[in-house]
């Protein structure tokens, strides 16, 4: 079932909405964590309503597993004159697993421009760039994607890792919908560096700034690069850049990880 699919399914009520999460979308013992996000963001556009801002940034936290049947719920904190706050729940049994705040802004004309700026050396352009098969076993999410390798192989392991991502099955959904879908679908960069077998990791924050109100790209690939910057006392912290095809910048993240071992 794709996300315009399962949005579809979904029992609208008086300010949430409830659905089923089916399995080919699980990660572990919840829900990927970029479907939970794109879902928390339908939950803040129907509380918003008609006439919304585009969407500026989003602000997660993935309390506790999120699988099966779930209620979706959210409510406008502030809507200002160029701005509007939502906050977001997923909860499942009445529990909440995931928490959320969006922001959404209407662009304001000011004098400062900065661009933000990075080549990646070496990158292998998206026509070119080998595919990553889905891994066998229960990790079925990346069956939702198309994955190609952006970096040729390197010999010198380190927490880094770069790759062309688009979702399979985009019809119905925008560009900000499809962005946020696959924001979250690399692992983090310490995976590369990891011992293995791979102690289980958990996401447990994660905050994605668009740095532009006009998303574009060609044929739904994103360009997307995890680097691991610290690691220690179970916990990692992640930095991600995006672009889109023709390498304009589209969104940072910041994630912090859970290393269990």
């Amino acid at each position: 079932m794709s996300l315009a699919e399962l949005l579809a399914s979904a029992e609208l009520l008086e300010g949430s909405f409830r659905l089923s999460v089916p399995e080919s979308w699980h990660q572990g013992r919840t829900a990927y964590g970029g479907l939970t996000a794109a879902l928390a963001l339908h939950a803040a556009r129907l509380a918003g309503g008609e006439g919304l801002p585009p969407l500026r940034s989003a602000q997660v936290s993935f309390v506790g597993p999120v699988y099966g049947a779930i209620e979706g719920r959210a409510r406008v904190l502030r809507r200002g004159r160029n701005a509007v706050w939502i906050a977001a729940e997923l909860l499942l049994d009445g529990e909440v697993g995931t928490s959320a705040t969006f922001v959404f802004m209407n662009p304001v004309e000011n004098q400062l421009k900065l661009k933000y700026r990075v080549e990646i050396p070496d990158l292998i352009p998206v026509e070119n760039a080998p595919v990553r098969e889905p891994p066998p076993g229960p990790a079925r999410l990346l069956q939702h994607m198309d994955v190609r390798f952006a970096l040729p192989p390197s010999g010198d392991p380190k927490p880094e890792i770069c790759w062309w991502l688009r979702a399979k099955e985009r019809d119905g959904l925008d560009l900000a919908m499809q962005l946020l879908l696959c924001a979250d679908a690399p692992p983090p960069g310490v995976f590369a560096v990891l011992p293995r077998p791979v102690p289980p990791i958990s996401s447990m924050t994660w905050l994605l700034n668009l740095l532009t109100p006009t998303i574009e790209t060609r044929d739904g690939w994103w360009l997307m690069r995890v680097t691991g910057e610290t690691s220690d006392q179970g916990c990692s912290s992640d930095r991600t850049e995006i672009w889109n095809a023709d390498g304009e910048a589209v969104a940072l993240a910041m994630q912090s990880v859970a290393i269990f071992g």
